[in-house]
């Protein structure tokens, strides 16, 4: 099957400004992954009920995101747009979170924050993908993609370092938590909204034809539509998206493991400490992780643009698997070293394969998606995401209290076998070959 794409070239600065509100998304996302789980651990929660606690992540965005994509295919208003109302709405429901988080006093509020966070993430994340494949050409899709891992990065980033440093700004103690939980918050919910607002502002949306608005109009909007669009889209999905499935199914697993025990794993290598057994010494571990989970963010940004070259010059699923790769070796590294100074470099693998994580996949499949369907297909990719979180959600407290002697310094270990196995499993794909200004589909047929 051949798709020629006629679209008007877009210059960086454009590509940048379209993309700044992912900035925003990511930030709030920086947050839970290096945040939530310590602020449960500082309310007293055990660290067999981490999994369960972190529920809110899969289970939002199984059912969020291919409702909101499934939605925004179906979606034109000439004032607002086809994907800019959705990721409009997340962004204002995770400044209103990131706000109201800090004040959480038991464990219970914590947690219900979180669901309602995740949503509001969701919902704005899905469209902004399907936003990139509208937008831009078939030759520039790889550069706009890793845009988006860019500003994942660096939005990520800004969340972590501002575990380190907002606890010299702000020492002691408001309410159940400490205060400098509030001001890496407070930043959060106005990046939130504000790079969001500013990529609506800069970027319009590209109108539907008259035929593809007489397509919309035989499908009367209403909230049932995306139980029917989303099944249906399943049935027909591309070969090379059941694929991409299965390395997904190992490579997230793994990261789910990596976020909800990086901290503890540094306490206990580098100071010896556990959440209950040193509480001060343990926030400093937290402080320490979010300095070093920092840098592997500022790593993906600092390669996200060289990964859309290599990937435009080289079959994009061997940039994957050398990612997965490196960041597989350095989980297994990072668990067994002592001093602090020394995780920046084990860590530094990862942040190689978390910018191809964030573009490198979506550019596998999006020549075999029709782009009336780009909306739902990202979010079924997003699917691929969270059921392998799910799993791990419900699955890994008992492997870890039973099978790796509830120590978070295993459940590294444990996430670099599954992404070496997740970087052996892309190779099996059968990626599209680009010939020209034509998209020549292999091995991704219905």
């Amino acid at each position: 099957m051949l798709e020629k794409l006629k679209k008007t070239p877009l210059t960086f600065s454009q590509i940048i400004n379209m993309n700044v509100g992912f900035f925003g998304i990511q930030y709030s996302f920086g947050l839970q992954q290096s945040a939530v789980t310590p602020i449960y651990d500082m309310l007293g929660a055990s660290p067999h009920e981490i999994p369960i606690l972190n529920l809110a992540g899969p289970m939002t965005g199984l059912i969020i995101q291919p409702i909101i994509g499934a939605l925004s295919d179906k979606t034109w208003s000439p004032r607002w747009g086809r994907r800019k109302p959705y990721f409009l709405a997340g962004a204002i429901l995770c400044s209103i979170c990131l706000f109201l988080f800090p004040f959480s006093s038991a464990l219970w509020m914590a947690a219900g924050l979180l669901w309602i966070l995740d949503a509001g993430n969701n919902t704005a994340m899905e469209p902004y993908r399907a936003f990139i494949a509208d937008k831009l050409n078939d030759e520039q899709k790889g550069l706009g993609f890793q845009t988006q891992s860019f500003f994942t990065g660096l939005g990520q980033t800004l969340a972590n370092v501002s575990l380190f440093v907002f606890p010299l700004l702000l020492v002691g103690k408001t309410g159940s938590l400490p205060t400098w939980v509030y001001g890496s918050f407070f930043l959060g919910a106005v990046c939130s909204i504000g790079t969001v607002w500013w990529s609506m502002r800069t970027t319009p949306e590209i109108p539907p034809t008259e035929e593809e608005l007489r397509e919309l109009r035989k499908t009367p909007f209403n909230i049932w539509l995306p139980f029917k669009e989303v099944p249906a889209a399943i049935v027909d999905m591309p070969k090379i998206m059941w694929q991409l499935a299965l390395v997904y199914l190992f490579q997230w697993y793994a990261l789910f493991c990596y976020w909800q025990n990086s901290s503890k794993s540094v306490a206990l290598s580098v100071w010896n400490v556990t959440p209950k057994s040193n509480p001060k010494l343990y926030e400093a571990a937290v402080s320490w992780t979010g300095l070093v989970n920092g840098w592997y963010n500022v790593v993906t940004f600092l390669t996200a643009f060289a990964l859309a070259w290599f990937a435009k010059r080289y079959l994009a699923k061997y940039v994957h698997f050398m990612c997965l790769l490196l960041a597989g070796i350095g989980f297994l590294a990072f668990p067994h070293i002592g001093n602090k100074f020394l995780l920046f470099g084990a860590i530094t693998g990862f942040g190689i394969g978390w910018a191809s994580m964030m573009g490198i996949p979506y550019l596998m499949v999006v020549g075999g998606i029709p782009k009336e369907r780009y909306g739902v297909y990202m979010g079924i990719i997003n699917m691929m995401i969270v059921v392998p979180m799910l799993i791990q959600t419900l699955t890994f407290g008992y492997i870890l209290e039973h099978f790796l002697g509830d120590d978070p310094r295993n459940a590294i270990t444990f996430a670099g076998v599954l992404l070496l196995i997740a970087a052996l499993l892309t190779l099996l794909i059968k990626e599209k070959r680009r010939l020209g200004g034509e998209v020549t589909m292999q091995g991704a047929g219905h």
